[in-house]
């Protein structure tokens, strides 16, 4: 039985349960209740309180309220504030996550170093890190303009994880903008629940989340992702900010994404690249360029037209087809989700036959770069057709994108004038595309047309030498 003022708070879904119990009632996950303590409950009155008239709660119909465009300042990275839809709003709570050593703390540096510059009053707030560490990424980024120069060791920074002394320093300083680093590290001495656990930072995202619209202080919280993908531990957390940043990347490539997976103040389809270098995140503002340049001839390799939210954006995908010496040939997808790519490889044996049920597939998305969109399909059909059978796409480096309906059709996808136009700009005409995308696209109705405009004359000879393969293939064996 617990005791009196204590609830048991699950670590991965956020239910509470009276009592302890070893498994979950709400997401059945075993040993993951917490005891943590709860303020008491007020003594219940026999009736419901007298509010004051100027108290009292109006209703007021949408159109007699009146629309006030939210207060914002730039970050001083173009990037960031293109995603963050304008800036950053004062009073907001904005939640950053990514995987451990991605550059979440490099991004914070490089923002509140660009505040601090222009005349802004800002406070970095560590709860991993002493000051003296904070100190050596300051002195990395001050020697480049785009980590926020001089202003980076100007910084002030704060080493506590005890939730009070930090909002007392908070109310005394009133910056402009604060970095929580991180917020699974700050503590409620009010709570018994370790640091990170669903309590805790719960009540720590709600009392910054009310000194933040009481002082008008915008707010980046800093979250992990845990083992299970989930940023900051449950949902909980993404429900109560204003704005859900995921950084995205591979810490052995340069290249960094910047996604928002939830904004009140903007739009949710913007993305933004970084190169990760010595000297901090840089802004990569065309990297459609460097994509195109180191773009390969050989087979299996193509250009896809795609959309970062509203910009277009080129590309490569390369495929290799190998045989397989296992009984479960593999399947290794990196930049695009799995599933899609057995679809596509399901599509390209029944329409173009292009059989790889005995091959190994591997298909990469050059750079690091994570797709999600349907109309990459087009590119991973075409680049592993072309890997399988020997012969690069004609007049490659060759452009393409199309989403591929289950009967073989190749379908419209939106904004293809803007991929059209981002082709062009490199130099890559006659881009393979669905009907109905207008000039400058090679247009093809299905998979089995889209083949014939890619691979050309080279795939009647690649098709023969395919067959003179498979025939010899028994006498070798014997």
């Amino acid at each position: 039985m617990a005791r009196p003022g204590t609830v048991h708070v699950c670590s991965e879904c956020g239910a509470s349960s009276a009592q302890w119990r070893g498994q979950c009632p709400g997401c059945q996950a075993w040993n993951t209740l917490v005891e943590e303590r709860v303020a008491p409950a007020g003594r219940a009155s026999s009736g419901s309180p007298r509010r004051s008239p100027e108290r009292r709660a109006r209703v007021v119909a949408l159109r007699d309220v009146g629309s006030q465009t939210p207060a914002r300042f730039s970050s001083g990275i173009g990037e960031l504030d293109r995603v963050l839809g304008g800036g950053l709003v004062a009073g907001s709570l904005v939640l950053l996550g990514g995987a451990p050593g991605i550059g979440k703390s490099t991004l914070t540096n490089m923002v509140l170093g660009h505040l601090q510059r222009s005349g802004l009053s800002t406070l970095y707030v560590s709860g991993e890190e002493s000051a003296e560490q904070v100190r050596l990424r300051a002195e990395r980024l001050r020697g480049s303009a785009a980590g926020g120069g001089t202003g980076a060791l100007e910084v002030p920074v704060l080493a506590e994880t005890e939730l009070e002394a930090v909002l007392e320093v908070l109310a005394e300083r009133s910056p402009r903008a604060c970095v929580i680093d991180s917020v699974q590290t700050l503590a409620c001495a009010e709570l018994t629940g370790a640091p990170g656990t669903v309590g805790q930072v719960r009540e720590v995202a709600a009392r910054l989340m009310r000194h933040a619209k009481r002082s008008g202080t915008a707010v980046i919280l800093v979250g992990h992702v845990t083992k299970e993908g989930a940023l900051a531990g449950p949902r909980v957390l993404e429900h109560m900010v204003d704005c859900v940043l995921q950084f995205e990347g591979e810490r052995e490539r340069p290249y960094r994404e910047l996604r928002a997976l939830k904004n009140r103040f903007g739009s949710t389809s913007e993305a933004a690249l970084f190169e990760m270098r010595q000297e901090g995140l840089v802004e990569v503002l065309d990297a459609s360029a460097r994509f195109v340049a180191g773009a390969t001839r050989a087979p299996g390799g193509v250009v896809l037209a795609t959309m970062e939210g509203s910009r277009a954006l080129l590309v490569e995908v390369q495929a290799l087809v190998a045989p397989s010496e296992l009984e479960q040939p593999r399947r290794v997808v990196s930049g695009l989700p799995r599933n899609r790519l057995a679809l596509v490889l399901a599509m390209l044996a029944r329409h173009a036959r292009v059989r790889t049920g005995a091959s190994d597939v591997f298909v990469n998305v050059v750079g690091g770069v994570r797709l999600e969109e349907p109309g990459c399909d087009l590119a991973v059909a075409l680049a592993v057709a072309s890997a399988a059978r020997g012969v690069p796409l004609a007049g490659a480096p060759r452009a393409c994108f199309g989403e591929l309906g289950l009967t073989g059709e190749l379908r419209w996808v939106g904004h293809p004038e803007r991929r059209l136009q981002e082709a062009a700009r490199h130099g890559l005409d006659d881009v393979i595309a669905p009907p109905g995308s207008g000039r400058g696209a090679a247009e093809a109705a299905t998979l089995g047309q889209a083949l014939a405009l890619a691979l050309g004359r080279g795939r009647d000879a690649a098709t023969k030498r395919a067959r003179g393969l498979e025939e010899g293939a028994p006498r070798l064996a014997a």
